[in-house]
C-alpha cells in the first residue's frame, strides 16, 4: 500500500470495536473488512484519484474511507448507524478530506448532497461502497434512478448478485436486476472476496463490481423508461414460465388483445413459449415498445 493503514487489519478492528463495545448488527447487514490487501484492490479497481470525489456508502468504523481519503481529492462517507459516528470521527480524525454523514443513503437527496458537501462539485463523482446484502438492488436501483451522472459504482456485494449483475442472456442468473444495470452501465466483477475477510464473517462470499458509463449506446431505445423497466420486472415475475405467460399477467387480455400480442411477436420473430432469459435488451425494448404501438401498453 501506498500509505500505512491505521483501521483496516483484523487485530485493529477487534481494538476498535472493543474500545467503543460495538457489535456488528444484522439489522444494518454490517460485516466489517479487515484484509488490507482487499482495501488497497477496491481502491485500485475504483480507480479513485485526485482528481475525484467520492461518495462512500456505509464506511463502518473507517477502514475502507481511510484508503479512499489517502487516493481521492474529497470523500463524503454516508453512515446510517449512528453509533459509529463518534468512532469515525476518531479513526478519521488525521482526514481533513473526509466528511461523514449520519444519513439512509436511500432517504438522501443526492444532487443536493453533492452540491452541498464537496468543495468543488463539478469534480468526477465516484460511488464506493461495502454493500449491505439485504439492500444491495434498492441501493443500486436508487443511485442509477438519480439524476448524477456517475463517472463509475465500485460496490462489494454478494457473490451471487453480482453474478446476476453481470449474467449474459440464457443463464440461470440473468434477470431484470442484470437488464435494469446494462441498460445505464458496463458491469464488470473485479475479483472475489472470501467470506473470513471480514468479522463477523458473512455465510456467503463477496465480489467487487465496477460499473461504468456505457461505452456503446443503446441500439433501441424504448419510448418511456420506467414502463421498460416495469414491463421487464413483469416478464421475470415467474421465471419457469414462458414468456407468453407472464405477458398475459402484464397485459390485461381479451380475445382481440390476445390476438395483437400474437401478431406482435410474430412480427419480432420471437415464439410465445420463449422463456424471458432468453430475451436481451434490445428485444426487450422493441417488444415493449410495439406493444405500444398497438395500444397494449
Amino acid at each position: 500500500m501506498s500509505e500505512s493503514t491505521q483501521i483496516g487489519n483484523r487485530k485493529a478492528t477487534r481494538s476498535i470495536m472493543n474500545e467503543y463495545g460495538i457489535h456488528a448488527k444484522k439489522g444494518f447487514g454490517q460485516n466489517f473488512l479487515t484484509d488490507p490487501e482487499i482495501l488497497d484492490r477496491i481502491v485500485d479497481a475504483a480507480e479513485v484519484t485526485k482528481k475525484d470525489n467520492v461518495i462512500e456508502i456505509g464506511p463502518g468504523i473507517g477502514a475502507l474511507t481511510e484508503q479512499l481519503a489517502n487516493a481521492a481529492s474529497q470523500v463524503v462517507a454516508v453512515e446510517i448507524d449512528q453509533d459509529l459516528i463518534p468512532v469515525l470521527e476518531k479513526t478519521l480524525a488525521d482526514h481533513d478530506n473526509v466528511t461523514v454523514i449520519n444519513q439512509d443513503i436511500l432517504k438522501a437527496n443526492l444532487p443536493e448532497l453533492i452540491q452541498k458537501q464537496f468543495t468543488d462539485p463539478t469534480k468526477p463523482i465516484k460511488v464506493v461502497a461495502n454493500l449491505p446484502y439485504y439492500i444491495t438492488s434498492p441501493i443500486l436501483m436508487g443511485l442509477l434512478a438519480s439524476p448524477v451522472e456517475w463517472t463509475s459504482i465500485t460496490v462489494m456485494m454478494q457473490k451471487e448478485v453480482a453474478q446476476r449483475l453481470t449474467a449474459k442472456p440464457g443463464t440461470k442468473q440473468y434477470g431484470a436486476l442484470t437488464l435494469a444495470i446494462e441498460y445505464q452501465m458496463d458491469a464488470e466483477i473485479a475479483f472475489n472476496v472470501s467470506r473470513h475477510s471480514f468479522i463477523p464473517a458473512p455465510n456467503v462470499d463477496s465480489a467487487i463490481v465496477v460499473l461504468k458509463q456505457r461505452q456503446q449506446p443503446l441500439t433501441v431505445k424504448p419510448f418511456d423508461k420506467q414502463k421498460l423497466m416495469g414491463f421487464i420486472r413483469g416478464c421475470f415475475a415467474h421465471r419457469r414460465k414462458s414468456l407468453w405467460n407472464n405477458l398475459q399477467s402484464v397485459i390485461d387480455k381479451d380475445a382481440e388483445t390476445k390476438e395483437k400480442m400474437i401478431k406482435v411477436l410474430e412480427q419480432l420473430g420471437l415464439s410465445p413459449q420463449i422463456r424471458p432469459e432468453k430475451l436481451t435488451l434490445s428485444q426487450f425494448t422493441e417488444l415493449l415498445n410495439a406493444l405500444h404501438q398497438e395500444n397494449l401498453i
